[in-house]
């Protein structure tokens, strides 16, 4: 099965007043990413500056595509994807 692990920046010197709303719906999207059993494991980044993200199960075209999707996607920084192969 594959996995793609994605880490994700935010800008953080130019967030908007409504941070805190999308924040909301940024959780909701990826809690139904896990209910749907895609997405394997969210990691916050200690720096609080965005996440690391595990897909599992799915091509690199439809991660982009999801990532595409989350309401962080303009507000972040960059965006950095790499496939993986599970040892154990």
């Amino acid at each position: 099965m594959s996995h793609i692990q994605v880490i994700l920046t935010l800008d953080m010197e130019n967030l908007p007043a409504n941070f805190q709303e999308i924040l909301k719906e940024e959780q909701a999207v990826v809690a139904a990413w896990k209910e749907q059993g895609f997405l394997e494991h969210l990691f916050l980044r200690q720096e609080r500056n965005g996440a690391v993200l595990i897909f599992k199960g799915l091509e690199h075209e439809k991660v982009v595509a999801l990532m595409e999707t989350l309401p962080f996607f303009p507000l972040s920084k960059s965006i950095e994807y790499y496939n993986l192969m599970k040892q154990f």
